[in-house]
């Protein structure tokens, strides 16, 4: 299949990244690219989430697997926030360039602090948003770092 441009694969080409895109025609929840991709990719499927601290106004682009929650109150602590907001949509846009069910954590118009849930550093690959909706790319998590630092916690519930 041909591969389309979007900023997170632009970002990704600029470091001579390698990675796999997928296609997931219609999908926007985590459930839809689930099921778009298989059970076996889906197992390594990472839904991207954009959300600011109220305690130092600090953004933050959390990396959990796709079927799991944010555990936004032991995150918030460890981030030294007292809590995390969702962007609103106008907000996530401004600030990231990307919209709702499309966001990928590369790309985005300003860097950001991404942080992917730690059970991503026992995958020997990961899939993460490819920035639009219906598109995925699956890569290294060192191949992800040459264009994105990004640190591993525990995330999700």
């Amino acid at each position: 299949m041909d591969k389309i441009q979007t900023p997170a694969t632009d970002a990704l080409d600029a470091v001579n990244a390698e990675y796999e895109f997928l296609e997931a025609p219609g999908a926007i929840s985590g459930e839809d690219y689930s099921k778009a991709i298989g059970p076996e990719k889906a197992a390594r499927l990472f839904k991207t989430l954009v959300m600011k601290g109220d305690t130092t106004d600090s953004v933050y682009v959390f990396l959990i697997p796709a079927l799991s929650k944010l555990s936004q109150r032991q995150t918030a602590r460890a981030l030294g926030e007292h809590a995390l907001e969702m962007l609103k949509p106008i907000d996530l846009k401004h600030l990231t360039g990307y919209t709702h069910g499309g966001t990928s954590p590369l790309g985005m118009k300003n860097k950001y602090k991404v942080i992917f849930d730690e059970c991503a550093g026992d995958m020997k690959t990961v899939i993460i948003n490819g920035g639009g909706g219906g598109y995925l790319v699956e890569l290294t998590l060192d191949e992800f770092a040459k264009a994105q630092p990004y640190e591993l916690m525990p995330l999700k519930k």
